[in-house]
């Protein structure tokens, strides 16, 4: 080796070795949320109370955590047998769980770059060459050629692009896993609500067809009064009007419990036509009294959906840092070791032995600006998922501080509306016996009869917004999920801090 070769490679070296103290490796943490309440005013400690089995009231216990299986507070096995049902059956749960497979397979193919790459080959031909290479003075020559060895091949991680590339896997592992957390919980509050929804259907179809009864009733008797001529003829064909109202409304709650059933069995992994329907009814199902809420500091590890978000932060962060490394010198060793004859019985001999042995060093020079444009491109895609980020930790905090008022407002209507049914339910009795004694005409009859359906439907809708505001709180706080969730994300844009 000259002098001038020598100190080529040595300059060469001290570049590579040099270079490679740079490192892209992403060094963040997840933005810090200053605030210590989910609403500006004061949150709600305990709820008003009234009178009937959803009239509890509730108790708020900032500082903890929802329990493993939340959904038990409720204490109703059937709605218990729904949701292990739908946790076994349901498609899209399998969906996000064989997503997580492939991840995690992504990610293991992903490691193998960090170990020696060995190929073997075999190979035997049959070759005839060209007379013209003699100039036609000899005819072409015919001749066997038979080979084998292995083939070595390392990809040393000077600046950690590997490590990065890994990382990224890593990163889309998390994502996925996430992703089925959050599956997991979406599926377990919609099989509630779901079920919740159907039996608030449900009741109102029984207190519609109760109504139906009693209006019938009243038509009898004012068809009666009207033969004995204590009432206009008019009185009977407002009632008859009336019973018919009320008789339309039963197909419309029928189609919502059709659809609430039918969702159901969707739920649970079944075509509607075979799922039996098994969903509590109102009154076995109790309202959670002791609800705990998560921190809003908690609530940042505890949601999946945030966590799924932080994890696409962190991939789109090692994107830059690949970006990046394309700028800079890439390293590959190789080395080869094998036989090679034209004669079978001599491919063992010493003298068939061959092998390389070579390094390899590539530098971008010019590119017309594709990597510093792709290295933008990785930045912008950066700042996007910052954003997104962002608006899932918003819209979490929005979800909760919603469900929160929600609870606080819907025990404060359910007192309201039982009030108002027990007031109109004794405005009916009295002028039902009034009607009978002939003190009172059929309008006010009718008008208090009016009143009583609607307070009784009412009545029923508070009960069950009540168990469903309770559902959107546990699924808001994420429900049983919880993980430590990797540091990955700054709190500030990386394109501001690029410029």
């Amino acid at each position: 080796m000259t002098r001038s070769t020598a100190a080529i490679w040595a300059v060469a070296c001290t570049s590579v070795l040099s270079l490679a103290g740079c490192s892209f490796a992403p060094r963040y943490s997840l933005p810090a949320v200053h605030t210590q309440s989910y609403t500006r005013a004061p949150s709600p400690h305990t709820t008003v109370s009234a009178v009937g089995p959803a009239g509890q009231a509730q108790q708020f216990n900032y500082g903890a955590s929802p329990a493993a299986q939340w959904w038990r507070q409720f204490h109703s096995p059937k709605l218990d047998a729904l949701i292990r049902q739908a946790l076994a059956n349901n498609p899209g749960l399998a969906q996000e769980q064989a997503n997580l497979r492939a991840a995690r397979a992504a990610m293991a193919a992903a490691a193998g770059i960090f170990y020696p790459q060995v190929n073997g080959d075999l190979s035997a031909s049959r070759q005839r060459t060209s007379s013209a290479s003699s100039g036609g003075s000899f005819p072409g020559r015919i001749y066997s050629l038979y080979s084998g060895g292995l083939a070595v091949s390392y990809y040393p991680d000077f600046f950690g692009v590997n490590r990065l590339i890994y990382r990224g896997e890593h990163a889309q592992v998390d994502y996925r896993r996430y992703e089925l957390d959050a599956a997991r919980l979406t599926l377990i509050g919609n099989v509630a609500s779901a079920a919740i929804s159907a039996a608030s259907v449900r009741a109102k179809i029984v207190a519609t067809r109760s109504i139906i009864a009693r209006e019938k009733t009243l038509l009898a008797l004012t068809e009666t009064q009207y033969r004995y001529g204590a009432v206009p003829y008019l009185s009977v064909l407002t009632q008859r009007g009336n019973v018919a109202s009320s008789e339309a409304t039963l197909p419309a709650l029928e189609q919502q419990w059709a659809v609430y059933r039918h969702e159901l069995a969707i739920l649970v992994g079944q075509m509607p036509a075979q799922w039996r329907d098994r969903s509590p009814r109102m009154n076995e199902v109790r309202l959670p009294v002791r609800i705990p809420v998560s921190l809003p500091s908690t609530l940042l590890r505890q949601r999946p959906d945030i966590s799924a978000a932080a994890a696409q932060l962190r991939y789109a962060d090692v994107e830059i840092g690949v970006a990046k490394a394309q700028m800079y010198p890439a390293v590959t060793l190789t080395a080869q070791f094998g036989q090679e004859s034209s004669a079978p019985g001599a491919f063992v001999h010493a003298a068939s032995n061959i092998w390389s042995v070579a390094g390899d060093l590539v530098m971008p020079l010019f590119a017309g600006g594709t990597l510093e444009a792709q290295k933008r491109e990785a930045i912008a895609s950066y700042d996007a998922t910052f954003a997104a980020y962002r608006q899932t930790v918003l819209g979490a905090f929005q979800q909760v501080a919603n469900a929160l008022r929600a609870l606080e407002h819907d025990a404060q209507t359910l007192r309201a509306e039982q009030n108002a049914l027990a007031a109109n339910h004794a405005a009916l009795q009295v002028a039902e016996t009034s009607y009978r004694d002939g003190a009172v005409d059929y309008l006010s009859l009718l008008t208090a009869e009016v009143q009583y359906n609607n307070a009784r439907l009412s009545y029923i809708q508070a009960q069950s917004q009540r168990y469903l505001d309770t559902v959107s709180l546990f699924v808001a706080l994420g429900g049983s999920w919880s993980a430590q969730s990797p540091t990955v994300a700054r709190g500030t844009s990386r394109m501001a801090e690029e410029n």
